[in-house]
């Protein structure tokens, strides 16, 4: 898939969750989120990755994952299918709250890795899970 095919589908999921306001917020390498960047600097293109810090914290969090239909439930987010997953709960559970939010780690955040998947579903899905 060319790279900018993939910046359009990745922009337009981030402004799914960003829309109307409703207090979330995404972060993407590549898209001018995070200034200055180490990642940044060593990447060419954009990757399949965004986080997703949901207001409501761990039970809003528990709730998107729960709902999501196409996105699987993953610690590893290295496939071809779009996958999700929460840290506090899954790859960083075992750190202290305080600690994980000291380096960015709420019990809002989740990590989307966007698949191959048709974009239409995964913004439904997207759209789905968040309401």
């Amino acid at each position: 898939v060319p790279v900018t095919v993939l910046k359009l589908e990745k922009a337009r999921i981030i402004g799914v969750i960003e829309k109307e306001k409703r207090g979330y917020s995404a972060i993407q390498i590549g898209f001018g989120k995070i200034k200055g960047s180490k990642l940044k600097k060593q990447m060419k293109g954009f990757g399949g990755m965004i986080s997703v810090v949901l207001k409501g914290g761990l039970d809003s969090a528990t709730s998107f994952l729960e709902k999501t239909k196409i996105f699987s439930l993953a610690e590893s987010l290295g496939g071809v299918e779009s996958l999700i997953e929460h840290p506090a709960i899954m790859t960083h559970a075992s750190i202290p709250r305080e600690v994980r939010e000291e380096i960015g780690i709420s019990d809002g955040l989740v990590r989307l890795s966007v698949g191959i998947e048709s974009l239409e579903d995964l913004v439904e899905d997207i759209e789905n899970s968040l309401s």
